[in-house]
């Protein structure tokens, strides 16, 4: 963490970076300098370190929310995440190639050393007008890493300098930059009794790390684990509740659980069977009755048929079924006689065979 003055030590660090990795490439006196491109190109040697942009970081900007407890003490203090854009230009004779060679000399050095080193802050802080940064003392590191602009993207950034000719240079980003509110939160207590338990794997939250409780947790313990495994010594002593825990949570049911608790839940409801027996057994002994009531009144008229036939004085029927010396007439199909008709039907022929007896004994 560090102060408002981390911008400009940034800065001043990143120049002092670059003017003392120039060798050996570059043998000629070089000015770095941390100010806006100049409007004249200078014909000397010159390397710009322009910081045009100041944004805020991207992965930490939400962490700057400033906690107060309840009675509105200060518990952390608000910092600001940001990012500084450089752009990097230089000068010198063309006809030489000075420029580039300076440009080349820059973008080696960044790249061997991404990140500033604590040594050159350390120097760049000497400056006097950076008297009282803290940015050496800040645990965050600054990287620098290179971007990349298209031509309408260095248009754009050129042309908001006014009056200002392009010259050849090269964009990089510094990230990352915290700087800390000025308003000291206030420390912690402190620790006043710390205390350890050690639960074995899968115990429930209210399990105790040690005695029968720790058995009852693990896995198999319990009952069962009395049950596989004989206990030897005098039974341990009872366990103790420990005050102020909260109970265990039941445990949810699964979706077979549910299912079968539905299931069983169904069957409960459903009537019994008893009434489609009874039904069953009622109609079944309805069909016998009709059956042996047909059976019946079919025997009853077979036994008329052969008394009407063995009857003395009786016609005698020909071949087509009519009575001879007599026109042969149909005669009428004979119905189906109920319960009723054909008990009668069986005692009318007995009546006619007793008569027809008495006749000839007279």
């Amino acid at each position: 963490m560090s102060n408002a003055l981390a911008i400009a030590h940034v800065s001043q660090a990143l120049a002092l970076l670059i003017e003392n990795n120039l060798l050996p490439e570059i043998d000629m006196a070089v000015s770095v300098e941390t100010r806006k491109p100049p409007p004249d190109p200078p014909a000397d040697p010159t390397i710009n370190v322009f910081l045009y942009q100041v944004t805020p970081n991207v992965s930490l900007r939400n962490s700057d929310l400033i906690t107060r407890a309840s009675d509105g003490t200060l518990l952390k203090r608000a910092v600001a995440a940001l990012d500084l854009h450089y752009v990097i230009s230089a000068y010198g004779e063309e006809n030489e190639l000075v420029g580039q060679r300076l440009i080349g000399s820059v973008v080696r050095t960044l790249h061997e050393i991404p990140i500033l080193p604590r040594d050159v802050i350390e120097t760049a802080g000497q400056r006097p007008y950076l008297a009282g940064s803290d940015l050496l003392d800040s645990p965050q590191h600054v990287r620098f890493t290179p971007q990349v602009m298209d031509v309408d993207e260095t248009s754009k950034l050129w042309g908001m300098l006014y009056q200002t000719p392009y010259a050849l240079s090269v964009v990089y980003t510094a990230t990352l930059v915290l700087i800390d509110g000025r308003e000291r939160p206030v420390d912690a207590r402190p620790v006043e009794r710390s205390s350890v338990r050690v639960l074995p794997f899968g115990a429930p939250p209210g399990a105790t790390g040690s005695g029968d409780g720790a058995r009852d947790g693990a896995p198999g313990g319990g009952a069962a684990g009395e049950a596989g495994a004989p206990r030897t010594g005098a039974p341990g002593p009872a366990r103790k509740t420990t005050a102020g825990k909260p109970p265990a949570r039941p445990r949810k049911a699964t979706a077979t659980e549910t299912a079968k608790k539905s299931a069983s839940r169904t069957t409960a409801k459903r009537p019994p069977k008893a009434t489609s027996k009874a039904t069953s057994k009622t109609t079944s002994k309805a069909a016998a009755q009709t059956e042996a009531e047909t059976e019946a009144e079919a025997e009853a008229q077979t036994a008329a048929e052969k008394a009407v036939q063995t009857t003395p004085g009786a016609p005698a029927e020909t071949t087509s079924g009519t009575p001879s010396g007599t026109p042969s007439k149909s005669l009428p199909k004979p119905k189906t006689p109920s319960k009723t008709t054909s008990k009668a039907a069986v005692r009318r022929p007995r009546g006619s065979a007793a008569k027809g007896a008495a006749d000839e004994e007279s």
